[in-house]
């Protein structure tokens, strides 16, 4: 079998496809990796508990809790990995219309209100870690001190406003006048 190149000029949209993000942090690494682990963990404990009832015919009692407690921690990650991807949800007719300094300023806005957002769930949700210390809360399947679960949601959460921090920093640092240029290369 012999692979033939394309016919035709290479256009600057076809390759920017395969280049990598020039604007996207580096230490994003951290989060596809936790994600990574994570979905390894949640398919291992769910394919032993399958084959343990299979053969059994009961399953094991802490792979729910655990499983619950895992895909909050994929979805808070994935959801820091977005913010630092500039990924988050939002309406492109606004996010996408009107001028380049209009543009920016949104996104710096979105940046803003995510940093204020997860920045104010941290700080609330150490509220609940401490009260889970304080009065010995366990959890409801293996019985082990809540707060274990619960410690993570205010270090993601700080995490994620770090990473909102840091999107608005690279949105701050751009010229109005490069994302014209930029928009313009696009098809």
């Amino acid at each position: 079998m012999s692979s033939t190149p394309p016919q035709g000029p290479v256009t600057d949209a076809s390759v920017s496809v395969a280049a990598p993000d020039s604007d996207e942090p580096r230490s994003l690494r951290i989060e596809d990796w936790l994600t990574v682990i994570v979905m390894a963990a949640l398919a291992l404990i769910t394919f032993a508990n399958v084959l343990v009832r299979y053969f059994t015919s009961s399953s094991f009692a802490w792979t729910e809790e655990i499983s619950v407690f895992l895909m909050i921690v994929l979805a808070l990650v994935a959801g820091s990995a977005a913010v630092a991807r500039d990924q988050h949800i939002r309406i492109e007719y606004f996010a996408e219309g009107g001028s380049a300094a209009r543009r920016k300023r949104l996104a710096q806005l979105g940046a803003v209100a995510v940093a204020l957002l997860f920045g104010l769930i941290a700080v609330l949700s150490v509220r609940v870690v401490w009260d889970d210390y304080r009065f010995g809360e366990t959890s409801p399947g293996i019985g082990v001190p809540q707060w274990w679960y619960s410690i993570w949601l205010p270090i993601i959460s700080a995490l994620i406003a770090a990473r909102a921090v840091g999107l608005l920093i690279r949105r701050s640092r751009e010229t109005p006048a490069s994302e014209d240029s930029a928009g313009d290369a696009q098809p």
